[in-house]
């Protein structure tokens, strides 16, 4: 099950001359979410949207994991990375993951989504706050995918990495 976190702020993008959400930025001709739930949709997998207002990125994913309980594992995609391939949701979704977490890694950098086995699952509804689930990442044995894929390390935080993210798709469909 993918979640597709959707409920923050975008302060920072805003603070640094945003004049939209970053999630309604445009990014070559498509907002930023669209691009996000486009990837998710292609992929055939399971998704949920956690758009509700949250108090942090722990109360989203808190309440995303509630909300499909029934799922057996969740991988956690912001919804700000609009560039990740479906390639790697299709191969993180496919590694095996007996127990613990499992996240992408590009030149040396963790990327998303994150994966969380079944057995996350109380930890990860007991989730508040700022932080995300990197307690969990910490707390339970990983396992890492190395892809060719920098878009699961391309976020957008600000107007520059929105102008970063729109060079490097220009660059990609050129």
């Amino acid at each position: 099950m993918v979640l597709v976190l959707a409920s923050g702020r975008g302060e920072r993008f805003l603070a640094s001359g945003g004049t939209v959400h970053k999630l309604q930025a445009d990014l070559g001709g498509h907002t930023v979410l669209q691009r996000t739930l486009a990837t998710v949709k292609a992929s055939g997998l399971r998704w949920h949207l956690e758009q509700s207002q949250h108090a942090g990125m722990g109360d989203s994913i808190a309440a995303a994991v509630r909300a499909t309980a029934d799922a057996p594992g969740w991988m956690i995609l912001p919804a700000d990375l609009p560039l990740v391939h479906v390639d790697t949701l299709l191969a993180i979704a496919r590694m095996p993951l007996v127990n613990g977490v499992l996240f992408p890694m590009h030149e040396g950098k963790r990327g998303h989504p994150v994966r969380f086995a079944p057995a996350c699952a109380k930890d990860l509804m007991r989730l508040s706050g700022p932080q995300g689930a990197a307690s969990i990442v910490e707390a339970h044995p990983r396992t890492t995918l190395v892809v060719e894929d920098a878009g699961c390390t391309m976020d957008i935080d600000t107007v520059q990495d929105l102008e970063r993210a729109k060079t490097w798709l220009a660059q990609a469909v050129a």
